[in-house]
């Protein structure tokens, strides 16, 4: 295991080799002094070439492209955030329906509610149970009112987070597009500038941001609507087994109906009257019927 100062000296060596990549980057991006654009170089900046032969870069074109590559490292920085969030137990910790399901089941609802309250005990599970807890005065009806709001708020609390990775997957291909149809209008431009004879050269610059433009799109999009996906099912499971746990404890305080009862009372009836029934069965030896062998003896005398 690596110590703190030999965590510091790799760190350092590496350093040197960073900034020579950084400069070899930088060097390549804005080195207009070259003729010829590498095809590192042709992915991250729009370069455009006027009737002169003169290269500059297109800043429209070039913004639309680190636009989308700001775009696609914040969606899988989001993904890789949500995928850990959306944990089932981080939303549904089993310790925590544990002690819970203890506390209720020995009747000490005070202290269920303290342990919910707790920092420690935060998650999507806490707030559904708590939140039925508070209104059990209000009876089992109540109870399941407060379950249902508390669910709810839940579920719109976390796809709103897990919505950003749709709205990105719907927008990145549509400002790629806009790229195109701006790389495909700097093409025709320079087809009408030199009167319909136009060189290749001067049309490639806008044919490659249309096309920069597209390649980026697609890779924002891609990734973002595959993890938004992915995470809606996870997040979906999740809730469902949260909002399941919440409902069995709350079934404990569902008052007994009184079909329930009756036939309690008719049971309990029947059973004493067996009791009795049998009771009377029974032969009764003091009873005046019964005869003993003396008495028949006396009798035939």
């Amino acid at each position: 295991m690596n110590t703190g100062p030999e965590k510091l000296r790799s760190r350092t060596r590496l350093l040197p080799i960073a900034l020579i990549a950084a400069g070899t980057i930088a060097g390549s991006a804005f080195g207009q002094e070259q003729e010829s654009t590498s095809f590192a170089e042709a992915f991250f900046i729009s370069h455009s070439t006027d009737a002169s032969g003169t290269r500059s870069i297109e800043w429209l074109g070039s913004l639309v492209i680190w636009t989308l590559m700001i775009t696609s490292v914040a969606s899988v920085g989001l993904i890789g955030q949500l995928a850990f969030a959306f944990k089932l137990e981080r939303l549904v910790p089993p310790s925590i329906v544990a002690r819970t399901n203890d506390y209720l089941g020995t009747g000490r609802f005070r202290e269920a509610l303290t342990m919910l309250s707790e920092p420690g005990s935060e998650s999507d599970f806490s707030t559904m149970i708590k939140a039925a807890l508070e209104r059990a005065s209000g009876g089992h009806t109540a109870m399941e009112a407060g379950l249902e709001v508390a669910a709810t708020e839940v579920m719109a609390r976390r796809v709103r987070r897990v919505e950003i990775l749709n709205v990105i997957g719907q927008v990145s291909p549509m400002l790629g597009l806009f790229g195109t149809v701006y790389g495909m209008i700097l093409a025709f431009q320079s087809i009408v500038s030199t009167g319909g004879n136009a060189d290749p050269v001067l049309l490639a610059g806008g044919i490659g941001t249309a096309l920069v433009t597209t390649f980026w799109g697609l890779v924002v999009a891609i990734p973002a609507l595959s993890g938004y996906a992915v995470l809606r099912g996870r997040l979906d499971a999740a809730l469902a087994e949260a909002l399941s746990e919440a409902e069995n404890l709350v079934e404990r305080f569902r008052p007994r109906t009184g079909s329930d009862k009756s036939g309690n009372r008719r049971r309990s009836s029947g059973t004493a009257s067996g009791k009795g029934s049998s009771s009377r069965s029974e032969p009764d030896s003091s009873s005046p019927d019964s005869s003993s062998p003396d008495s028949s003896s006396d009798e035939q005398a």
